[in-house]
């Protein structure tokens, strides 16, 4: 038997972007999910649709449905890569509401009573200095973190494929973040579909890492698939978790429109197939 229990496994509400929010959390109870990885966009919740005395009814709505199904929100997402926010802008002014935004963010994950809110670095603008776009990122992660960790709440930061970024995409580049960012607020997601397109080794992420600095595992198959449906070792990936006695989340990130029709029957598959890789 495993050391690895899908007593771990949480599901990013993205993947349910066609429905509601009642619909993915009906879902999660028919599945056995009890960790929730709240997406913060349309239509879940998005916070710029709130204001003043909205913020917290519509937030502890969403808490005692979650406390009603018997689950918790274990991880919160704010939408960024979609949204007018970058942490490396040239823009002062991008700068700062992406600032206030983590801020927003980490104020309604308290609310939420989670611990963790989830971020990236994005990208900077390929025709500049990539040196100046990291330390635009630097700098503006140190505000948050310093936010964050006033309020007991915990960044949780993933590293990106190089379509999507030209900062934060290699274990060393996630080595170089922690390390100048330096804030005990920051901790680690390793993105298991980045890792492989990075052709990095899962092993070395825990043997790089302080094992206490990585808080989460995005899992899905090659291409953000349903697990089985790719060719990532996701066996081995198991085993390597076990080695390092990992017992954080492990958060299937089925992130991939094939699936968004049906997005119920894509996260059973998963599940399905996890249990067989841990048994």
């Amino acid at each position: 038997m495993s050391k690895i229990s899908n007593e771990q496994l949480a599901v990013m509400s993205v993947q349910y972007v066609h429905y509601t929010l009642e619909y993915y959390l009906n879902s999660m109870k028919k599945n056995g999910i009890k960790n929730i990885d709240l997406w913060g966009g349309v239509p879940h919740y998005c916070a710029l649709d709130y204001n003043g005395p909205e913020v917290n009814i519509e937030l502890n709505n969403i808490k005692k449905k979650i406390d009603t199904l018997g689950m918790n929100i274990s991880i919160y997402t704010p939408e960024t890569l979609s949204y007018p926010y970058s942490i490396s802008s040239p823009n002062k002014t991008t700068r700062l509401r992406t600032i206030e935004y983590f801020k927003r963010a980490i104020d309604d994950a308290k609310i939420l009573n989670c611990d963790k809110v989830f971020m990236n670095s994005g990208c900077s603008p390929l025709d500049i200095f990539r040196e100046e776009g990291w330390s635009r990122a630097i700098e503006t992660t140190k505000e948050i973190c310093d936010y964050a960790k006033n309020q007991n709440v915990t960044m949780v930061i993933e590293q990106l494929q190089p379509y999507e970024s030209n900062l934060v995409v290699t274990l060393n580049d996630v080595k170089r973040f922690m390390d100048e960012v330096d804030n005990d607020a920051l901790k680690v997601c390793i993105d298991v579909v980045a890792m492989a397109v990075s052709n990095e080794n899962l092993d070395d992420y825990f043997t790089v890492l302080n094992k206490e600095k990585i808080a989460l595992i995005h899992f899905a198959d090659s291409n953000h698939y349903i697990l089985g449906d790719g060719n990532l070792p996701l066996k081995k990936y198991i085993k390597i978790l076990e080695k390092n006695d990992y017992t954080g989340l492990i958060d299937l990130e089925i992130n991939d429109s094939i699936y968004w029709e049906n997005p119920h029957e894509s996260i059973e598959k998963s599940i399905q197939y996890f249990n067989e890789l841990i048994n």
